[in-house]
């Protein structure tokens, strides 16, 4: 009977644990990291604030494993498009779209996780999952250069400069003064189209015979 009431409870304490961090995906989508207080977070997963620091520690530690969890699923979603059937090229275009379109349609969610000033917790957490996405597209430019739909490249280096571009454009639009405006629709495809583009074009285009000579700068004096 003890094992019994004791797994009951494992299972009680474990709910909790799940709503707090669901509660904190609710929370950052509407007000982001900076605007998000554990009070906010206690009120929407309906237990005590006391409650959520005995689960998680710190304010930091709790942001960075909501983030890792939501990240984990945007993970796995531009995975699964990865591992579709297709030419290499054709997968990649498709997986930075389905990032890129993910991210514009929960943006206040989204630039939180890309680049809000948080607790260092925070971006630890975001290195790791940016290394995740940047595992998926290095698979599928090695791919590419393997069925010679690519040129030979470093697939690894390459993928993590995609996952800079990818991130790097996004950060303007999704920041919060760049509110949504009536008729976006156009805009938004028009700069997933350009995202997808560029990147493409990048791991596409052959690489230079040999490195630039570099002319010295004159001094101004």
């Amino acid at each position: 009977m003890a094992y019994r009431r004791t797994e009951r409870v494992q299972e009680q304490l474990q709910d909790k644990r799940d709503r707090i961090l669901q509660a904190v995906r609710a929370v950052v989508a509407e007000v982001g990291f900076r605007g998000a207080q554990v009070a906010m977070v206690a009120e929407a997963a309906e237990v005590a604030t006391g409650t959520v620091y005995r689960h998680f520690p710190s304010k930091g530690e709790l942001f960075a494993e909501a983030l890792a969890l939501n990240a984990g699923h945007e993970v796995a979603v531009v995975a699964a498009v990865a591992k579709s059937d297709g030419p290499a090229a054709a997968r990649l275009a498709d997986a930075l779209r389905v990032f890129a379109l993910r991210a514009v349609r929960a943006r206040r969610l989204a630039y939180a996780m890309i680049a809000e000033p948080a607790e260092p917790e925070v971006d630890a957490a975001r290195l790791v999952y940016r290394r995740a996405f940047a595992d998926v597209f290095e698979t599928l430019i090695a791919d590419g250069v393997r069925n010679g739909e690519f040129p030979p490249q470093n697939a690894r280096a390459a993928a993590a400069c995609v996952m800079g571009a990818l991130n790097e454009a996004l950060i303007g639009p999704l920041a919060p003064e760049a509110k949504p405006q009536k008729g976006d629709a156009p805009t938004i495809k028009a700069l997933v189209d350009a995202i997808v583009a560029f990147c493409l074009q990048a791991v596409s285009a052959h690489p230079y015979a040999r490195t630039p000579t570099l002319r010295p700068v004159e001094s101004s004096s």
